[in-house]
């Protein structure tokens, strides 16, 4: 287990609004990982466009995936709208790749995730930032947190009150803090796939024929 740098982590949140408790959430979740020594920074998606109404080297673009390469594990938190993430939340994760070339951005990173509701608890909005976890080839922790009634869990400075659901989200940051160090010098290993490994020694073998093609047309 490798204990050379901070384990960084990236927070993703779903609501601009004003007083976005997805954002609070995140906000509290980030300050309880920062403090078990993670090095954090967020993603604001204000001016985020449209996907793929702009071409990719847009600058907001550019941004998150930059902090996606720059991340070892990621915290996804939504609202609950409709029963399911909001399209903020979506629209972001869709600007990730699943691949660029030969890197995976995602692949073998760590994920948490998170959700608030205004309403009674539920967990539909984490489930699904678990389908699209595992489709980005992600470790997503098996602890989550969901926040009911979220206007009644913080503080009018943001803070998040004690209760048992910021415990849980201690114990969430806990969870990804120590994921994130057991995996992150092992994902070559782990990620390695027969798959792959076939279909690039078909692309090397073609390669060398080519060449050899080449060399016999001169």
């Amino acid at each position: 287990m490798s204990f050379d740098h901070k384990p960084r982590i990236l927070f993703l949140y779903g609501s601009l609004r004003e007083r976005s408790y997805s954002r609070l959430l995140a906000e509290e979740a980030a300050r309880i990982i920062e403090e078990m020594g993670a090095e954090v920074k967020f993603f604001h998606p204000h001016g985020l466009p449209l996907h793929a109404s702009v071409p990719d080297t847009h600058p907001k673009v550019q941004e998150l995936r930059e902090l996606v390469y720059w991340s070892e594990g990621q915290v996804w938190s939504s609202p609950e709208l409709h029963g399911n993430v909001s399209g903020l939340m979506k629209h972001q994760i869709d600007w990730i790749p699943l691949s660029i070339g030969a890197i995976r951005p995602t692949q073998g990173k760590t994920l948490a995730v998170m959700q608030v509701s205004g309403g009674s608890q539920s967990f539909n909005a984490v489930n699904t930032l678990r389908i699209l976890g595992r489709w980005m080839r992600m470790f997503t922790i098996p602890n989550q947190s969901s926040v009911p009634k979220a206007y009644q869990e913080f503080h009018e400075d943001g803070r998040m009150k004690d209760s048992p659901y910021r415990d849980r989200v201690i114990d969430v940051m806990e969870e990804l803090y120590k994921f994130t160090l057991l995996l992150r010098d092992q994902v070559d290993y782990l990620t390695d796939r027969h798959s792959e490994r076939k279909e690039k020694a078909q692309k090397q073998a073609q390669n060398i024929v080519n060449q050899s093609i080449g060399a016999s047309a001169q």
